[in-house]
């Protein structure tokens, strides 16, 4: 039992990734101590100077060895579980995995358990991604009643691989798009982070519920595309693909310069924006950063020149 005074104790599976790196940065400044949980500890190592001395920790745990997993909760105030995947054993990590992980949180004594989920996840989804995140949910919610679920939109943000993908692609003369009138409210990653570690930090708050966080603005593939262009100082035709000409290169799996799978072309049959019947960032008193508040810090390295080029009149 964590001795009065003693920061919060929270472990973070998936802490060395992309979305991971923020949520462990926002418990830091909290004043938490971290438990990163990932395969290999090393990738976590740039997390150290993020914290003061003896703050963040390291552990190798994979949420496939039971062992491992029991080690990395044991003692946590919080368990958060951001690990993911688009191709492999969708089932493996989504469901069973993090209905184990969830489990063990539960076993071990934590307060708090937040699993983070997408936008879009349903039992009855017709791609794999979508039915393993909903699956996925209610396992947990199975395992740890009062977790609390999170659901982000398409997230955004400098190592992204979502702005960077069409910045790229805006290099080339034609600029394809996909699914144009599918629409999306992308979400930032530091306001994803900061709502992820309120809830892990708060659970009398936030337990037992699921929150649906987007950003802003709702907007279509194209103009999405169409941002791309401009933010990263690029000329490019675009050009929208027919569905059934996507459908037919999705059978296939690849798209030049973009993977495009089966299973995401069946995602992108449906918008990515909240449902309307969950709570959102307001609960957590954030406000949501636009795309072109941000984005254009990042992608200006993609212009001729760089950051250091002149913006466009």
């Amino acid at each position: 039992m964590r001795q009065p005074g003693t920061p919060p104790l929270i472990t973070v599976f998936g802490g060395d990734g992309f979305i991971g790196r923020y949520v462990c940065e926002a418990l830091l400044k909290s004043g938490a101590r971290l438990r990163v949980a990932g395969r290999d500890p090393r990738r976590a190592w740039f997390l150290q100077p993020l914290g003061s001395v003896g703050q963040v920790s390291a552990i190798a745990a994979d949420i496939a060895k039971p062992a491992s997993v029991n080690q990395a909760v044991e003692g946590a105030d919080a368990v958060i579980n951001l690990v993911g995947v688009f191709k492999g054993n969708l089932d493996a990590v989504h469901v069973t995995g993090a209905g184990k992980l969830a489990g063990a949180a539960k076993k071990a004594g934590a307060k708090a358990f937040v699993q983070v989920s997408a936008i879009g996840a349903d039992p009855d989804s017709p791609s794999t991604y979508g039915q393993t995140k909903g699956r996925g949910e209610q396992a947990v919610r199975a395992a740890f009643p009062k977790a609390t679920i999170i659901r982000p939109s398409t997230v955004f943000g400098p190592e992204d691989d979502f702005t960077n993908r069409f910045a790229a692609m805006a290099g080339w003369p034609v600029l394809p798009v996909v699914a144009p009138r599918t629409r999306f409210q992308p979400v930032y990653v530091r306001d994803l982070a900061e709502a992820i570690a309120a809830a892990a930090l708060d659970p009398k708050a936030h337990g037992g519920k699921t929150y649906e966080l987007a950003g802003p603005e709702a907007l279509t593939m194209r103009e999405l595309n169409q941002r791309m262009v401009v933010y990263s100082g690029q000329t490019p035709d675009l050009i929208d693909v027919p569905d059934f000409v996507a459908a037919g290169i999705a059978t296939f799996g690849f798209l030049p310069g973009a993977p495009l799978s089966r299973d995401q072309w069946l995602m992108l049959q449906k918008d990515n924006v909240p449902s309307g019947r969950h709570p959102g960032f307001k609960e957590f008193g954030i406000n949501p950063t636009p795309l072109g508040a941000v984005a254009p810090e990042w992608l200006s390295r993609y212009k001729k020149g760089g950051r250091f080029a002149p913006s466009a009149a």
